[in-house]
């Protein structure tokens, strides 16, 4: 079976984070490490927004620094997503890997196959929403679990895991958040909305669409019962064996250089 390396990071900064990720691509698409997966925690609490994302637009910054939240964005696409009750994930591979499609969604398939399995494992019935499916619709506010997007985790119809994917350097980078319990009202306070009817609609129509595991699980999971569950349904869903490892000395001196000059830094966080 083919080795992985598996690498928990605990807690870091949402600029540490980000910057890791970005790392452990670089580095693998130089051929100096494996394929990897990554388990990680946000300290403080942290909104983060998609590549595309407009600031000024999308995101009620005084709100943000009321809550005391770290802001940071994403090197991936997609909207804006409240990390504190959760753990994150990011998967590094070469794009050449013989297991992975070509096409974005198609990756996003096989990857998410590991979020499969370890919900499953939990006790949970999830299924991979089907992008052909009218009942995925599309979403309606600037918040990430809004709706499913091709082959994101529901249960009980409701999106319960959100990702995202960029390819740089050769290399898929794709990570995400599994929600243990979420702050649905800290979320719509901290995204701009027109005014506070349109704010209560959409957040009605979020909690028809999104929810997290705590909601629909019998008994409370804790932060280490998820992890032992989803390393072992990554390994499952991608058929490889997950080695415990750490971050390299290049790896680490990369992601220190990224924090100074690009998630840590104005100009890339509030650049559109």
């Amino acid at each position: 079976m083919e080795q992985w390396r598996f690498i928990d990071t605990g807690v870091s900064s949402p600029a540490m984070n980000m910057a890791i990720d970005e790392a452990v691509l670089t580095i693998h698409s130089q051929g100096k490490t494996k394929p990897s997966v990554r388990f990680y925690t946000w300290e403080p609490a942290t909104l983060s927004i998609g590549y595309f994302e407009k600031v000024n637009q999308d995101i009620n910054m005084e709100k943000v620094r009321e809550y005391g939240l770290g802001f940071v964005r994403r090197p991936t696409g997609g909207r804006a997503v409240l990390h504190d009750k959760e753990l994150t994930y990011s998967v590094v591979v070469s794009e050449k890997h013989p297991e992975m499609p070509a096409g974005v969604t198609d990756a996003y398939r096989i990857i998410s196959l590991g979020l499969l399995e370890g919900f499953r494992s939990i006790g949970l019935q999830a299924e991979m929403a089907n992008p052909k499916e009218e009942k995925y619709a599309e979403p309606s506010s600037a918040a990430c679990f809004d709706a499913p997007s091709a082959y994101e985790l529901v249960v009980e119809g409701r999106k319960v895991a959100g990702s995202a994917q960029t390819r740089q350097k050769g290399v898929i980078l794709q990570h995400g958040a599994i929600l243990l319990d979420m702050d649905v009202d800290m979320l719509f306070d901290v995204i701009q909305h027109p005014n506070e009817r349109v704010k209560e609609r959409l957040k009605k129509s979020f909690l028809d669409k999104a929810v997290a595991i705590n909601q629909v699980r019998a008994t409370p999971l804790s932060l280490d019962e998820a992890r032992k569950a989803f390393r072992d349904g990554f390994a499952k869903g991608l058929n490889v064996e997950l080695v415990d490892d750490g971050l390299t000395p290049e790896e680490k001196e990369l992601a220190n250089e990224l924090v100074r000059e690009r998630y840590g830094s104005d100009e890339w966080n509030f650049k559109r």
